[in-house]
């Protein structure tokens, strides 16, 4: 029996056998991914991401619990992947988020996998999509994929991820950082942890004068664009209600407009609303073409990084170090441009 077999019989060691060779890239890893990759597709897939100290792990770890534990009917299987970040001196990272996902211990319904980044920027690590793929196919209904602390650039997790949680906090920076783009701009849902801090009110409303910034006049488009479905105008309120457009009597809404939720962690106040919006999220994925669309440019994704690893590997096995050499040296002596230098190399 294969360890890809075994994984889809619930054996938790192979599972975790598999998440290795998988994350050091080995022809285990492909092979097993070859195996499973038929049975992926299951999951709702959770991204978590925001700056370092905005209580991302606390967050996770309740949000698992509350899935296992405290919802009305069959608790959900739930898979955890944590990425924390490496060393840029040594290489290493301390992979200690389970640290903070004690709760969770001793429940066969959860798997927590901790991996590094590996100088991976993004947020995330090159390998993360395939690990979250073998957790896909071993049955976890839900998939959390918590990124390093991201910066305004670190956005990858859009691209794996079907709703995105963007996490913030009062006091971890000025009004401005919320609305230069880059993070925030991928949110399906903002969440301001740490509600129990001053300041709250004040992250809260740059958060929502983002918003509105981005959505001056949310609509369905009417008239000859879309026949049948009415103009509507939308304006965000004081309160940080969840806020969207719809079409037809009885249809999905046609445009999202990221809800502002507040949570305090440590206490679990707030998750269960939160968990109310990642599900009415997930409903409106599925009820548009929105989960096809997130679908097929979340595997073209993947698949442009593996041809771009692969072909770099084939031309760095043709290309001598002699060769290479020559042009790093042409470069230090500014005979030529680092353009004329890659035609060197390729030609």
């Amino acid at each position: 029996m294969t360890l890809a077999e075994e994984v889809l019989q619930g054996n938790r060691l192979a599972l975790a056998r598999v998440l290795t060779q998988v994350e050091n890239e080995t022809e285990r890893g492909h092979q097993a991914l070859n195996e499973l990759f038929r049975r992926t597709g299951g999951a709702h897939l959770i991204g978590v991401t925001g700056p370092p100290g905005t209580g991302k792990s606390s967050l996770v770890n309740q949000l698992a619990y509350y899935y296992r534990n405290k919802l009305v009917g069959k608790p959900k299987r739930v898979g955890i992947v944590a990425v924390d970040p490496s060393s840029p001196f040594t290489g290493g990272a301390i992979l200690g988020d389970r640290v903070r996902m004690r709760d969770l211990a001793g429940d066969n319904g959860v798997f927590i996998r901790s991996m590094a980044s590996r100088g991976s920027l993004g947020g995330l690590a090159v390998a993360t999509s395939g690990v979250v793929q073998v957790m896909d196919a071993a049955g976890f209904e839900i998939i959390f994929i918590e990124t390093v602390g991201a910066g305004q650039a670190e956005v990858e997790i859009a691209h794996l991820a079907h709703t995105t949680l963007v996490v913030e906090a009062p006091g971890m920076g000025d009004d401005i950082q919320a609305i230069k783009a880059g993070i925030l701009e991928i949110a399906d849902i903002l969440v301001v942890n740490k509600a129990d801090r001053p300041g709250v009110e004040t992250t809260a409303r740059a958060l929502r004068n983002m918003l509105q910034l981005a959505h001056p006049v949310p609509h369905v488009f009417s008239g000859i664009d879309s026949p049948g479905y009415s103009h509507h105008m939308v304006e965000l309120s004081d309160h940080d209600e969840p806020v969207s457009t719809s079409g037809p009597t009885g249809e999905a809404p046609t445009i999202w407009i990221p809800p502002i939720q507040r949570t305090i962690a440590t206490k679990g106040t707030g998750v269960v609303d939160l968990i109310e919006e990642i599900e009415r999220h997930y409903k409106y994925l599925k009820e548009t073409s929105e989960l096809g669309q997130r679908e097929q440019a979340r595997l073209k994704s993947e698949l442009d990084i593996l041809l771009r690893e692969r072909l770099v590997k084939r031309w760095r096995e043709r290309v001598t170090e002699t060769r290479y050499g020559q042009a790093v040296e042409k470069l230090l002596r500014r005979e030529i441009s680092p353009w004329q230098a890659v035609d060197y190399l390729i030609d």
